[in-house]
């Protein structure tokens, strides 16, 4: 019996994905929730999980192409015979046939195929996958010169179309093949040298200095399948490129979407505050030679998260969202708070449930579990949803301030900038102290002005004196 499993919904109503690679191939015999393939949706590069056990039948799409929900991408074989030739079942068999589909496996979020110009249209998730017969000769066919009943063999089964096998693809990992799709490397040349042949990225960035420089190097990209139409050519004078040009796709498409969708509906307004956060850095400092929270890792940013969390409880309008359809303000009585994750996958906003209820260790945690996931591209498209409030870091880049745009859904976000060593008025001198800048950028639709700048400065304020936040509680 030949089951045909359709790419399913793999979160938050995502139409299509990239199937980055796959770890079987025709023939091959899988078990239940086997990793399969490696999938790259919007958001996430995800595991694919095989929702059936059997045999590879076959595969539908190679590796490197888009697509959409819906669309068949692998076969099985499951056994139990060969299917009738006919697929309208009669009418003493369509009722046991209704209930047998319902049993069928099914991963969450199925959806059915998308018109490629279109929305999604959702629809009650029945399974996974869809029962088809397996192939045989059409029993009606354009009419042919008649023979001899001795010129016919019934003898013989009908014969299926035999499958081209696709090509084995390199071993790697999801961040490998990320790494090799940035540098513009063709994983098939790359020589492993992990455990049983697995690519790594010493591997790759050796290649690079070991073989002759590839078109990607000089501005072509470089795909482990062939090139998409779409992509143009570089416009070249010699050996110097002037342009390349690649598709628009996964989490750059999202992003611009988002932010486009941000920048235009919600009306922003953005405000700056510069204090001294000279006794934060020192409460740091006491904190790292605390055998008390030795290895918790409570760094800068995890004490702006805790301030921001402590304001917000002052000024809830922050932690709103606009629904234009129902024509209601959302009050959320929790903070999920994002985080601005720069990887090379491109911009992440992952965040941490219910961070209000954790104190600094657990912040730290859940702090160092969200980057590290991020940067690894193991990041659940679960955990890229449901945020009220964002953080942005952009000191990191040794960047001072900036006017951060809104996550869609949310009210307000807060971007923190480097922390520098510059003179400042204390105690009616001027001393060299610890200095940050702080933006808030919030939804006048949602936040007052007064309100933005309550809660700008009760920040500040954390930040400044950690002590006043005993008279904020």
């Amino acid at each position: 019996m030949i089951k045909v499993f359709k790419l399913p919904d793999l979160g938050e109503g995502l139409t299509e994905s990239e199937i980055v690679a796959w770890l079987v191939a025709p023939g091959d015999e899988v078990t239940l929730n086997q990793h399969i393939a490696d999938v790259e949706t919007a958001k996430a590069v995800v595991e694919l999980p095989s929702p059936f056990a059997g045999v590879v039948s076959v595969l539908h799409q190679p590796a490197g192409v888009v697509v959409h929900v819906g669309e068949p991408i692998v076969s099985f074989d499951i056994g139990g015979g060969a299917e009738p030739t006919s697929t309208a079942p009669t009418d003493a068999t369509a009722g046991a046939a209704a209930p047998a589909e319902q049993r069928e496996a099914n991963l969450v979020g199925y959806g059915p195929a998308v018109e490629r110009g279109g929305h999604p249209q959702r629809r009650a998730r029945a399974g996974g996958a869809e029962s088809v017969p397996a192939p045989a000769t059409p029993t009606t066919a354009a009419p042919v010169p008649a023979v001899t009943p001795a010129a016919v063999s019934t003898d013989q089964p009908a014969v299926a179309p035999v499958p081209v096998p696709l090509a084995e693809r390199p071993r790697s990992t999801p961040p490998v093949r990320a790494l090799a799709r940035d540098l513009g490397i063709d994983l098939t040349t790359v020589t492993g040298t992990g455990k049983d042949g697995l690519i790594t990225r010493d591997d790759v960035r050796a290649h690079i200095t070991e073989s002759v420089p590839t078109p990607a190097l000089h501005g072509e990209p470089v795909s482990p399948t062939t090139a998409p139409a779409t992509a143009a050519p570089a416009t070249s004078r010699g050996d110097d490129v002037r342009e390349t040009r690649s598709p628009i796709k996964s989490l750059r498409k999202l992003t611009a979407a988002a932010m486009v969708q941000s920048a235009f509906t919600a009306p922003h307004v953005t405000e700056f505050l510069t204090i001294d956060v000279t006794p934060t850095v020192e409460l740091l400092d006491s904190l790292r030679t605390d055998r008390q929270f030795e290895g918790a890792g409570i760094g800068i940013l995890t004490v702006v998260a805790k301030a921001l969390c402590l304001a917000v409880g002052r000024t809830p309008s922050v932690n709103t969202r606009w629904d234009e359809p129902a024509g209601e303000i959302v009050q959320f009585h929790h903070v999920n708070l994002g985080i601005a994750a720069a990887t090379p996958r491109g911009l992440l906003v992952p965040n941490i449930v219910d961070a209000d209820r954790l104190d600094l260790r657990g912040l730290a945690a859940a702090l160092a579990e969200l980057t590290t996931a991020a940067r690894s591209g193991t990041t659940t498209p679960a955990a890229l949803s449901g945020g009220t409030i964002t953080i942005t870091n952009i000191g990191v880049f040794g960047i001072d301030a900036g006017t951060p745009i809104l996550n869609p859904g949310e009210a307000a976000i807060l971007a923190m900038g480097a922390i520098r060593s510059r003179p400042w008025e204390y105690r009616g001198e001027v001393a060299l102290r610890k200095v940050l800048t702080l933006s808030l950028s919030f939804d006048h639709r949602l936040v007052d002005g007064e309100q933005g700048s309550r809660f700008l400065a009760d920040i500040g304020t954390i930040l400044a004196d950690p002590a006043r936040v005993l008279t904020m509680v």
